[in-house]
């Protein structure tokens, strides 16, 4: 029998940030995955500011970028018609290479220190996985290895792996279960854990009601078109003809009412159509490059890598684990893709888990700090899911706004387009745009956070409002001397002062308890004013855990909260 501290299930982006935590940490363990290569299906396409910051913490946000949409190349939203015919509206956001600018420009702690990244989970996914199998010195990584089936006690998990190729099984003794398995998680169901579900009734309330939403319906159906049932037609495809593919300039995404959402995944030659499908279309007759031709508006030459249909789900597990089992990524939640949120707030579930794993497994972390990660998370699941469903409710009144006249090259279809071009912009593109949901989530009910009384900051999905209010993500900023506060961080507590206070009754009850924590003197006064105490205790995710004028009255009881000594 095989033994180590963490057995990772999953070898997918999730289980892979959740290794390089472990890793960067120090602790051993071993990720197993069912598949015996990384992901054929491109799946997520941007890796938003806040998990650069987390691959910056990591030391590896510069090599994955290498392998990303070059970083002079804009990030534009279109709407169109169709690809071959009119543009309707669009949104156009900086490249890296800007976006780094007027972050260095803004420095008001609104933005994050990182730029988002283009880059398919194609080409993610071998990039982590890479990093790991040469230079990892805890981890094993085993693809081909399913975890079937797993009984943990008091003193760890017992798990059985099969071998995909040769169905032979192994056991291994593990201290800890870490589900990073997917939506079909045999982690999240040897718990028995459920989802709670928001359906697609609930998102048509988000557009206005029951009610209006069938008599749109009904108009449709009078003009011949069938209401999209859930099911997304995907194909993942290459093409040389550029000429076509950026007839609107070089865009990110190019989205039209009628021909889905066509994603360049490298602004080259690979592209990703997903296509709404309607209750009449049986998938099983789809003939992928009809579909693709007809939904872009002409043919061209092209090889179809990857087509399958696909039905996005809004669900957040009703538990994130417990004793020595937890779950992280799309076991623990599921969102639509519009806005990004999957990868990226698994991503977070990662790190979070992770850090309470390293700190268990060295004996600092106290009872209650595994337990405290379901406390933070699981209302993240639910926040996101919700901005997720909004999104998807913006996407649906654009379509119920279309009709035929737009593809017509007369006077009236130039009106028609005018009227649907202006309703887009109107509704705006906030999926885009919503930094609130990206670096703006705060812990607000966690155990291991001083809290703080009186009135909490907002804290709204469209933009981040720079606090330090214990919970939330610490402020983001470049000092006079033009390095970044970020990188002064340690990988354990950070305690930064901005001014001669003496802390060391705090240093000593962190000593007495083992707790990693560094003082790190910051005498900058933009720092000083956004980060509004003197003191200001960092946890090693970067949220904010305690702040004051003063060292605590009683340091033991502060250190013992932080590090879930409390229970």
């Amino acid at each position: 029998m095989t033994e180590t501290p963490v057995l990772i299930a999953g070898g997918g982006p999730i289980g892979l940030v959740l290794a390089l935590e472990l890793e960067h940490r120090g602790i051993d363990a071993i990720l197993v995955e069912r598949n015996l290569s990384t992901t054929r299906h491109p799946k997520m396409d941007v890796t938003n500011g806040r998990s650069m910051e987390h691959f910056r913490r990591l030391g590896i946000a510069e090599e994955i970028r290498s392998h990303g949409v070059p970083t002079d190349h804009p990030m534009s939203v279109v709407w169109c018609t169709r690809l071959a015919e009119w543009e309707l509206a669009r949104f156009d956001y900086p490249s890296i290479d800007w976006g780094r600018d007027i972050i260095r420009y803004v420095n008001d702690g609104s933005l994050p220190l990182e730029p988002d990244l283009r880059i398919s989970q194609v080409i993610l996914e071998p990039v982590l996985k890479g990093i790991l199998e040469t230079r990892a010195k805890h981890i094993s990584v085993r693809f081909g290895w399913k975890l079937e089936s797993y009984e943990q006690d008091d003193e760890g998990v017992t798990a059985i792996l099969r071998s995909s190729e040769t169905g032979e099984t192994e056991t291994i003794r593990a201290l800890y279960l870490a589900g990073c398995d997917g939506a079909g998680s045999v982690t999240r169901k040897g718990l028995g854990i459920e989802y709670d579900e928001l359906s697609v009734r609930d998102i048509l309330r988000e557009t206005g009601g029951i009610a209006k939403n069938v008599f749109r319906v009904a108009k449709g159906l009078v003009r011949g078109q069938r209401p999209p049932d859930g099911r997304i037609f995907l194909i993942h495809f290459r093409s040389n003809d550029l000429e076509f593919f950026e007839r609107f300039g070089t865009a990110w995404h190019v989205q039209s009412p009628v021909g889905g959402t066509l994603i360049a995944q490298n602004d080259l030659d690979t592209w990703t159509l997903h296509l709404p499908l309607s209750a009449d279309v049986d998938a099983e007759s789809i003939d992928p490059r009809r579909l693709l031709f007809e939904s872009l508006g002409q043919e061209f030459g092209c090889e179809i890598i990857v087509a399958n249909v696909w039905k996005p789900n809004l669900v957040v597990a009703k538990s994130y684990g417990s004793g020595r089992v937890w779950l992280a990524g799309d076991s623990a939640h599921q969102v639509i893709p519009t806005g990004g949120y999957g990868m990226n707030t698994g991503v977070g579930d990662a790190v979070d888990l992770g850090w309470k794993l390293a700190a268990t497994l060295k004996g600092w972390g106290g009872p209650g700090l595994l337990p405290s990660y379901e406390a933070e998370r699981l209302p993240v699941g639910f926040r996101n899911r919700a901005a997720s469903a909004r999104h998807a409710a913006v996407r649906t009144q654009i379509s119920q706004a279309y009709g035929p006249a737009v593809h017509e090259a007369t006077p009236k279809g130039e009106q028609a387009r005018q009227v649907l071009g202006k309703h887009i912009q109107e509704l705006g593109n906030l999926e885009n745009e919503a930094l609130g949901i990206e670096i703006g989530y705060r812990y607000d009910d966690s155990p291991i956070i001083c809290q703080e009384e009186g009135d909490t900051p907002a804290y709204p999905i469209d933009r981040y409002n720079p606090s330090t209010w214990p919970g939330v993500r610490a402020p983001s900023l470049f000092l006079s001397d033009g390095t970044a506060l970020y990188d002064r961080f340690s990988d354990g507590f950070t305690l930064l002062r901005f001014d001669d206070v003496e802390v060391s009754a705090l240093e000593d009850a962190a000593k007495d308890r083992g707790v990693p924590i560094e003082v790190v003197d910051i005498r900058d006064e933009l720092a000083e004013r956004i980060y509004e105490k003197k003191l200001v205790l960092l946890r090693p995710d970067q949220h904010v855990a305690w702040r004051g004028d003063e060292c605590p009255e009683d340091p033991h009881l502060v250190v013992d909260r932080i590090r879930g000594g409390l229970g």
